[in-house]
């Protein structure tokens, strides 16, 4: 997409993952970078486990506020939330999600059932015209640290072309924005999930 292009980016997962921090660094790379950007949060719950939603806004848009259906990409860092947060996908969209489950308390209190992964694909495709699903946790243990893991999604995306910015902006605003104890997993992290990117396309060619 051109620099100008508006995108809107809704992110879902929950607490505990570092969703929104993940939106943060995407949301400071692309200022970085020189484009128009407007950034909040949706939907939060502090306690771990809770619902965390966000939203990044490029291109000029000025609210923060995203209706349903009016999201171009759904960033998700936990399969059934992203399922949960279809509906804010407009029909072709793009969604990248983890395929690493973490069920909520009522899955693991055996209140409610979490649904397969071929189910939460199937809902997706129906909707997107692109998705890749990707092990996010497990690739971010490789790298050093789970909550790596999301910086895993965040370069599957750059690596499919969501952005205005590439790989390179994006490692630039790791080595710019996170803490310096953080940046060598979260950079081993973006080679990884570019990797992954990489072998997701050449299997859906």
């Amino acid at each position: 997409m051109s620099n100008n292009q508006r995108l809107r980016v809704y992110f879902t997962g929950v607490g505990g993952q570092g969703t929104l921090t993940a939106t943060n660094l995407l949301a400071r790379t692309a200022l970085m970078v020189g484009l128009d950007v407007v950034a909040g949060e949706v939907h939060g719950m502090a306690q771990r486990g809770g619902v965390v939603e966000s939203v990044l806004l490029l291109g000029g848009l000025k609210s923060p506020r995203l209706d349903l259906g009016e999201a171009d990409v759904i960033l998700g860092f936990e399969p059934l939330e992203t399922l949960r947060g279809l509906p804010y996908l407009h029909k072709g969209g793009t969604v990248i999600s983890s395929s690493n489950p973490l069920p909520p308390l009522s899955v693991a209190l055996g209140q409610a059932k979490y649904p397969d992964l071929a189910t939460i694909k199937a809902n997706v495709t129906e909707v997107a015209s692109r998705s890749y699903f990707v092990p996010c946790r497990d690739l971010g243990l490789l790298a050093g640290a789970i909550q790596s893991g999301n910086t895993v999604l965040l370069a599957c995306a750059c690596a499919a072309h969501v952005f205005p910015f590439d790989l390179e902006a994006l490692a630039q605003g790791i080595k710019t924005f996170l803490p310096a104890k953080i940046q060598a997993s979260n950079l081993k992290a973006l080679e990884l999930g570019a990797q992954e990117y990489e072998k997701l396309a050449a299997e859906k060619a």
